[in-house]
């Protein structure tokens, strides 16, 4: 997909354009692929699942996380060091947590888990289940990490880019959630 400088310009460039789609996407539009989630999920049993707690504009998992909490061990990620993979510490309603790096709330007490599904935001995504981060590569380095551990992406479909700029450590989510559907991965299974 050509050279490293423009590879970095197109995502930087699908960013910015991703990112004021998701500014601009209703409520409405949150809220349902929110409920997608729930669906999704809502039968799981006995699993650690990894949600987070969003920061901007990013689409909400907290209702679906607290739902889950009474058959599932919720836990959300930790940015321990710049280059590391996400670490994850248990979470629950009304749980104490202070701000982390980036701003992002994380949780002051519970053990670390290690979880066999995430739910992960994203700034952008394609109907491959591509996903667009902020840049970090934290989620990449943690999936290629976690081997079986499923991933499932939460969005609007006002973030869904015809294709998104990958580069070869950038890792694939099984699945993807969004107000009109959930988008699946043929290569997960």
């Amino acid at each position: 997909m050509g050279d490293g400088a423009n590879l970095g310009e197109a995502k930087a460039q699908a960013r910015r354009h991703c990112l004021t789609a998701r500014e601009g996407a209703t409520l409405q539009a949150r809220a349902a692929a929110a409920t997608r989630l729930w669906a999704l999920l809502r039968d799981l049993r006995g699993a650690t699942i990894a949600g987070y707690l969003p920061i901007g504009t990013e689409v909400d998992p907290t209702r679906t996380m607290r739902a889950l909490t009474h058959d599932n061990t919720i836990c959300v990620p930790v940015v321990t060091a710049k280059g590391a993979p996400l670490r994850f510490r248990e979470w629950w309603p009304g749980c104490p947590t202070e701000a982390g790096p980036f701003g992002v709330q994380v949780p002051t007490e519970g053990g670390w888990r290690v979880p066999d599904l995430l739910i992960v935001p994203m700034v952008g995504f394609d109907a491959g289940c591509n996903r667009l981060g902020y840049g970090g590569g934290f989620y990449d380095r943690t999936l290629s990490g976690l081997g079986n551990a499923q991933s499932v992406g939460l969005a609007v479909e006002a973030q869904k880019l015809v294709q998104i700029p990958r580069e070869a450590w950038d890792v694939r989510l099984d699945m993807i959630a969004t107000e009109t559907g959930v988008y699946r991965n043929p290569a997960a299974g």
